[in-house]
């Protein structure tokens, strides 16, 4: 059974949710499930293959230590929803989604570096996290493959940080949505329709013009142009990050953290080979469409590093390689989500500057709560409303890769 249709069935739905990756799965899910709500839901998706897709196109990570409490309690509950998924969403038939946890490892070369590193632990320690700090002995003990003569301190956890299976969500998340009867359909959205206060309708690239109750922006590296149809700011942009698969001609010994390097450049194992990536120095909007390979990238910037970090390095072979988009929202790094003031049925759910895939069970659930209740009855997200990005008013994530 084809999940997407060629165009809507209907001219009317209650909510339409424009864009059917991670997100835009996520709240159709939540939304389909609660008891509460009763809705007609159409999901609308430009591209149904997914191929460009930030969450196609992912390192597919979950981690705990950012510098934003929110944050942290959103990794929270992912890792909850992870390690029950059956449990969570009440269905003994879905999946199990693997979680691969081996730890992120930041490491600082400076004394500034060392104290932003003791200041996010405290943080992320009394929220319940296990992040410990390291002397320089302490990481040349623990993973001696790595050179670390410069390096001042590093913080690592090992509890609920690694690999988990986000296409495997995602899929269940949108097959489970159709089965308790959303509607997907394949079309781009032109235009958004607005009168009294409200989104009235979604206009789609055919011409067809879809009445709703309720919008929601799930629209990745393009919510800024979706936004604008509807008269809104919103500082989301797609920025380029480049991943690399390659093999080493002899391992180094022991379990690879995900290592974040001074650099910005950060490596992890990948089945029985490593991933490698980093943002460019250049870090500036692409274009939506721009997914073109800057190899120069790898020989100038990533190779240089891993091979002084971890000498083991020296000698490897590029495996694989590809570009994907940060929905990077330039105020603060931090995502959007809930209404807009003056538009209170379109809702953001934006700007995860490349943390979406692992948020995606709270903001799914959060949106879901917003339409069918009208507030938050879990996790209060309020901190990442739209009122600060209207204030200029930044929720700074300092912990972004």
């Amino acid at each position: 059974m084809a999940l997407f249709a060629d165009a809507p069935g209907r001219d009317s739905y209650d909510v339409v949710i424009i864009g059917g990756a991670i997100m835009g799965s996520s709240v159709a899910w939540h939304l389909s499930a609660d008891p509460g709500f009763r809705g007609r839901v159409l999901v609308v998706e430009r591209d149904p293959t997914f191929e460009t897709a930030s969450s196609t196109l992912t390192n597919s990570c979950l981690r705990q230590q950012f510098t934003t409490a929110i944050n942290i309690r959103i990794s929270q509950f992912t890792a909850q929803v992870i390690r029950d998924f059956p449990a969570y969403v009440e269905d003994e038939n879905a999946p199990e989604i693997a979680l691969k946890s081996f730890g992120y490892l930041y490491l600082a070369d400076s004394a500034q570096g060392a104290a932003a590193l003791r200041a996010a632990q405290a943080l992320q320690n009394s929220l319940g996290v296990a992040t410990r700090i390291l002397t320089r002995d302490q990481i040349a003990e623990t993973w001696p493959c790595m050179t670390v003569g410069d390096i001042v301190c590093g913080a690592h956890n090992p509890v609920d940080e690694g690999y988990f299976d986000g296409a495997g969500m995602c899929d269940w998340w949108r097959r489970a949505a159709h089965r308790n009867g959303v509607e997907f359909a394949a079309g781009t959205v032109t235009g958004i329709e607005t009168a009294g206060g409200r989104v009235q309708a979604v206009t789609l690239a055919d011409g067809a013009r879809i009445a709703c109750g309720a919008a929601v922006n799930a629209a990745g590296p393009r919510a800024a142009q979706l936004a604008a149809m509807a008269g809104l700011d919103l500082p989301v942009e797609p920025r380029r990050r480049y991943s690399f698969v390659f093999d080493v001609q002899e391992r180094p010994g022991g379990t690879l953290p995900l290592t974040i390097d001074p650099s910005g450049v950060h490596v992890r194992e990948e089945g029985g080979y490593y991933l490698a990536g980093c943002p460019p120095d250049d870090d500036t909007a692409a274009a939506a469409e721009d997914f073109a390979m800057d190899h120069e990238i790898w020989e100038a910037k990533i190779w240089p590093r891993l091979a002084a970090r971890i000498p083991a390095f020296e000698a490897v072979k590029v495996m694989q390689s590809w570009v994907g988009h940060y929905a990077y929202n330039t105020l603060d790094r931090n995502a959007v989500v809930g209404p807009a003031p003056g538009l209170e049925n379109f809702h953001f759910v934006n700007g995860f500057s490349g943390h979406g895939l692992q948020q995606s069970p709270a903001m799914g659930r959060g949106v879901a709560e917003l339409i069918a209740h009208g507030r938050y009855r879990s996790l209060d997200l309020s901190p990442l409303g739209y009122d600060r990005i209207a204030a200029g008013r930044p929720l700074r994530e300092l912990a972004v890769i």
